[in-house]
């Protein structure tokens, strides 16, 4: 197939009209000339080993980058192997625009109702249908994925891609002005914030572009500062910080929550996560929530007063209701008491903890703290899921906002390795920290490769090796279930990176660790994993909070 056809203008308007700079996917035959057009256009295509781990790099990448992520894939198998990173960019309404070569003669071994398929997925199906509409096709489907940030599935005829077309650019997208808030809303938010004592703000990812606008807000009103996962790092400067909100809370941050008596949320949807199936929240606190998309509004918990808005443009509209009205700053919830404790015992690793003592095996808290003392501060850090996420989602720092990539939405094991990758194509002047189980590492150990072949030797790989599934452990082991099925027998994980090219190191004790300071000092010619053999004796804390929401 050469100029002049469908899919070849595809590819080059998304480069060259909408500026798409990069692209993940495998590329089969379906897609082979539509991936090619992208990178001829200039943008850059990168190669995963699975397109599941294609399809979460993309996602990662989006979350990162703030552009919207572009996957390509094959028909069919190219497709069904890609749906669980899918899943978690559509649950997470992540902007993401994939393309996916569509077999339509129903005697094709490759047919399938992708379109059903993507929409039981919470994915926004489209199709290019003829050459005479791919121009406002394409720009449809890439203004949903843009626009109202939804991970769109765009499918590709395989006739209608070798079909001719005539070169000229894709429509312009045009992008509206910001929703504001209803004037009376902005009045009923200033009264709250006026006759509030122990106001908290929860921050979420719609947050992220208003952390200014927040930040003079919660100083001009006295309340505390905290965000869910996905925004961890927010607030990171600010000395009434609470750091996150929910499970993975520091018993102070939880009970300043618990005992607010108006609680704000920004572009968060009060998850039962970020609110400890609704146990921070007191039963008589007033609870607004502030959310561009409409249909989020009290739709996880019980809210007092929705607020469909922007969030920056809402808490400039209370800031100037407030101007208007001389109010002036209140002391609320930052009070000397509240200032000491944060300073005490606001993180993580300020809560004194004995460490489990298990042979030939390391508590994963001090493994953790000495990675946070060793790294550099200019990181990112991509986590996996399972018992041990909470250790370094929460005693890892992170510098900003844009510094944890928590890909979780769907609670999958085995998205972090992809996860860190897409993070680190985004931004490759950090290092990134890809934290993964056991489990997780070994369900992604193909990309292992991927790392090495892009040359992102700026990559840490750490995993806490339990040689288990312990979520399960731990959740069925109590009431004496047999755990065969979800253990098993050690695996030399050093030795599997050190096959693929990778530095690597078995850590027991911290003093292991020194392996890994020698590898950041230089001159890091390859990436590093660290096979970190963790004590099992316990669920983390998270955990067991979680379980009792079961």
């Amino acid at each position: 197939m050469t100029d002049g056809t469908v899919a070849h203008w595809i590819g080059t308007a998304l480069a060259r009209d909408a500026g798409v700079r990069t692209v993940f996917g495998v590329v089969g035959s379906g897609n082979f000339h539509v991936t090619n057009a992208l990178t001829a256009a200039g943008a850059r295509f990168v190669a995963a080993r699975h397109e599941g781990g294609a399809a979460v790099m993309a996602d990662a990448y989006a979350r990162v980058s703030g552009e919207v992520g572009v996957l390509t894939v094959h028909q069919g198998p190219g497709l069904t192997n890609a749906l669980t990173g899918l899943t978690e960019a559509a649950k997470s309404r992540t902007p993401l625009l994939l393309l996916a070569a569509e077999a339509t003669a129903p005697a094709s071994n490759f047919y399938i109702d992708q379109a059903a398929l993507a929409a039981a997925i919470g994915v926004i199906p489209d199709r290019v249908t003829a050459a005479s509409t791919v121009r406002n096709d394409l720009r449809r489907a890439y203004r949903t994925a843009l626009i109202e940030r939804r991970t769109v599935l765009l499918s590709l005829p395989l006739d209608v891609q070798a079909q001719p077309f005539t070169d000229v650019t894709m429509p312009p997208i045009r992008i509206w002005p910001r929703l504001s808030p209803a004037a009376h809303t902005v009045t009923a938010l200033a009264d709250a914030l006026t006759s509030a004592e122990r106001p908290v703000f929860l921050a979420g990812r719609g947050a992220r572009q208003a952390k200014q606008d927040l930040k003079l807000l919660s100083e001009r009103v006295g309340a505390l500062l905290a965000t869910s996962a996905v925004s961890r790092g927010l607030f990171r400067e600010e000395p009434f910080s609470l750091d996150v909100s929910g499970g993975f809370a520091t018993p102070v941050a939880a009970e300043l929550i618990a005992a607010a008596d108006l609680v704000v949320a920004w572009g968060c949807s009060l998850s039962m996560w970020t609110t400890r199936h609704g146990a921070l929240i007191g039963k008589d606190a007033t609870v607004i929530q502030v959310d561009a998309n409409p249909a989020a509004l009290g739709v996880q918990h019980r809210i007092d007063l929705g607020i469909p808005s922007d969030v920056a443009t809402a808490a400039r509209a209370v800031t100037a209701e407030l101007d208007r009205r001389g109010q002036q700053a209140s002391q609320g919830y930052r009070t000397a008491e509240v200032a000491a404790r944060l300073a005490a015992e606001g993180r993580w690793r300020d809560v004194p903890f004995e460490p489990e003592r298990e042979d030939g095996r390391i508590d994963p808290r001090t493994l953790t703290i000495a990675l946070d003392d060793l790294l550099p501060a200019q990181r990112t850090l991509a986590t996996d899921s399972g018992n041990f996420m909470g250790y370094p989602a929460m005693f890892l720092a992170v510098p900003d906002e844009h510094g944890m990539v928590f890909t979780q939405a769907f609670q999958s094991v085995g998205l972090g390795l992809a996860t860190a990758i897409g993070a680190a194509i985004a931004r490759p002047d950090r290092l990134t920290v890809a934290a993964l189980g056991d489990g997780g590492a070994l369900m992604a150990a193909s990309e292992l490769e991927t790392v090495i072949r892009l040359g992102l030797r700026d990559m840490l790989v750490v995993v806490y090796d339990d040689e288990a599934y312990s979520a399960e452990v731990h959740h069925f082991g109590p009431h004496g279930d047999s755990l065969a099925n979800v253990t098993f027998p050690p695996a030399d994980l050093a030795a599997i990176a050190r096959g693929y090219g990778y530095a690597a190191v078995t850590v027991r004790e911290p003093a292991d660790l020194e392996a890994v300071g020698a590898w950041l000092a230089g001159p890091r010619d390859r990436p590093m994993l660290i096979d970190a053999k963790v004590t099992r004796g316990k669920p983390s804390w998270w955990l067991e909070e979680a379980f009792r929401g079961h």
